[in-house]
Formats: C-alpha cells, structure tokens, sequence
C-alpha cells in the first residue's frame, strides 16, 4: 500500500469539542437510546497524543484490505510511538513510502492481502521507519 499527500497537523491544535453520547450505538438490533450526552469528544486529543511527532497521509492501494485499511483512508501517525512487533508502520524504502506490518522477528514488512508478498528489509540500508499508524480515518458517505 503506497501513500500519498503527507501533511503534518500544527502543533497548536484547535479545540473543538462535540458532543458525546453516554451510551454506545449497537450495529446489531437497535436498543432505545439515551436521551442526554455524557460529555464532550475533542477529536484532537483523542486522535493525536503529540502534534509535533504526528503527520496524516491518504492510503492507496489494497494490501492492507484484510486488516481494514483501504484506498482512501486517512492514516494518522505518530513518528514517537515505538516500533514493536506486529505495528502498522510506515517505511521509506528507496525513497518510496509504503504502509505495511512490522514483523521484527522475519525482519519483513507484510501486508494483509495474500496477492502481495512480503518484502525483506534484512540489511537494507536504505529503509526508515517513518512511523506507526495508530489510526485510521474512513469515510462512508457514498461517492458523488
């Protein structure tokens, strides 16, 4: 998965706090609903921990289809959280970004799409690990 129109947020992020329901929304039989909001979301603090360390990229392509990350999606990542095992991270690999799984102990990047291989970075010199995803962002309103 390849990706496209890295920016970065400002690190003087504004506040904007919408309401948030005290109770949870089922995507199964529907229940009655509360009729108060318990408090208030801002997404910035739930989404992003460190503004300066943190930058947005659209995803493209489909190897990651099978873990829920399709073209599209907004990617948030975190340059400062640390690179474990199994993370969704995305890597500079001669000079080309791409979105794959960290696998450290293989010292490969896979994806989760059985139509791509996984891609050996034992000894290569020229790859970066510019960061983990810790979110991403999907939009469902249909195409217009």
């Amino acid at each position: 998965m390849s990706l496209t129109r890295i920016t970065q947020p400002d690190t003087e992020l504004s506040h904007i706090q919408l309401p948030l329901f005290g109770c949870r929304v089922r995507a199964g039989f529907p229940s009655p609903a509360d009729d108060f909001i318990d408090k208030s979301l801002d997404l910035n603090e739930f989404l992003i921990k460190k503004p300066a360390a943190t930058f947005f990229a659209w995803a493209e392509g489909d190897s990651l289809r099978d873990i829920g990350i399709t073209e599209g999606d907004l990617l948030i990542i975190d340059r400062s959280v640390e690179r474990t095992q199994g993370a969704i991270v995305v890597a500079a690999i001669d000079g080309e970004l791409t979105c794959k799984i960290l696998d450290i102990r293989r010292m490969q990047l896979l994806s989760a799409n059985e139509n791509y291989p996984p891609i050996n970075v034992s000894g290569k010199e020229d790859l970066l690990i510019e960061g983990v995803v810790t979110h991403s962002i999907k939009k469902h309103l249909p195409k217009r």
